[in-house]
């Protein structure tokens, strides 16, 4: 799937550690509408791929929103982009979803933590239009940290929808979490996303009124996985052809040096690039992006991490 060019056309400092950047296609032509809760593929300048949420209205055409918060231990992506000045360009694929509304959910609470306010923001202002009832509950350390503080309390027009919750310590947030959802039905659908350790507050706090299956997550960083149990196993794909799968590599890595054709990005169980179909045997789910429904159903797997509990998978690529 080929990138899009687009134009760096506005950088805002959120936060002093998070940078908002305003992209523009660079043929002028506009963005299609997009679901609500998408990331994006960046290329930034030292080549590396990131995903970023996109953050602005899903309508908009003109444009698109993504924040970058810069970590000071990752690879060098966050950091190339917050060197970024208005006019430089980037290159970036096409939005896809890990994180979507639910159609039929009778409340929406959308629960962000940190940068974690990315993708929900776009939401809000998805159920914004639709006039769905929701609230967003933002939580952070202090204001001078809490990107979109100005927006969401100003300019965003959702009103008494938004409640944000500063300096809450750790300790103390599953009794906000707590009153938040006693208000709810198992018909409510909760999104969260921030912080792993904040995410399982949310998880433990709305899981047991709306159900597990009603609570939808996003992650922003791979799980550490225990890799000395792994064996060898067999993968057949659809088309009848068969690879051995040794116990230190990954599913994604034998195909691609085979020369098949897979789509990828992340490489880390996080982005969903890599998804494929499972006809035949049962996938060990180590990813990041697929819902616990969709690991149930043991229907999909994510190539570059996952691996088989049963001798052998046959799987098709999408």
């Amino acid at each position: 799937m080929p990138n899009t060019l687009v134009r760096v056309a506005e950088v805002t400092d959120e936060t002093p550690a998070v940078r908002a950047l305003r992209l523009v296609r660079d043929d002028g032509a506009p963005f299609a509408p997009y679901q609500a809760g998408a990331h994006i593929d960046v290329t930034g300048p030292t080549g590396v791929v990131r995903q970023y949420s996109l953050c602005g209205p899903p309508a908009e055409s003109g444009s698109l929103l993504i924040a970058v918060k810069r970590e000071t231990e990752s690879r060098g992506g966050s950091e190339a982009l917050h060197t970024l000045t208005e006019g430089d360009k980037l290159e970036i694929g096409e939005p896809r979803n890990l994180l979507s509304l639910a159609p039929d959910a009778e409340r929406h609470i959308l629960v962000a933590g940190g940068i974690g306010i990315t993708p929900l923001l776009s939401m809000a202002y998805q159920l914004h239009q639709d006039e769905a009832a929701f609230e967003l509950h933002y939580f952070a350390r202090s204001r001078a940290e809490a990107a979109f503080i100005d927006l969401l309390e100003q300019r965003c027009g959702f009103g008494d929808r938004v409640h944000v919750h500063l300096g809450v310590p750790r300790a103390d947030q599953p009794a906000v979490l707590a009153e938040v959802a006693a208000g709810l039905s198992p018909a409510s659908h909760v999104y969260t996303c921030g912080p792993d350790g904040f995410m399982d507050q949310v998880t433990g706090a709305f899981a047991p009124v709306v159900g597990t299956d009603h609570v939808h997550i996003e992650h922003f960083t791979a799980a550490e996985i225990d890799t000395s149990a792994d064996r060898p196993f067999t993968v057949e794909l659809d088309t009848g052809e068969t690879y051995q799968i040794p116990a230190d590599r990954s599913i994604l890595s034998v195909l691609t040096d085979n020369g098949i054709d897979v789509f990828k990005s992340c490489e880390e169980g996080i982005c969903g690039s890599c998804v494929s179909g499972v006809l035949e045997g049962k996938p060990d789910h180590r990813d990041q992006c697929l819902s616990a429904s969709d690991k149930a159903a043991g229907a999909q797997m994510a190539l570059c991490v996952s691996r088989a509990l049963t001798d052998k998978l046959v799987i098709e690529l999408y």
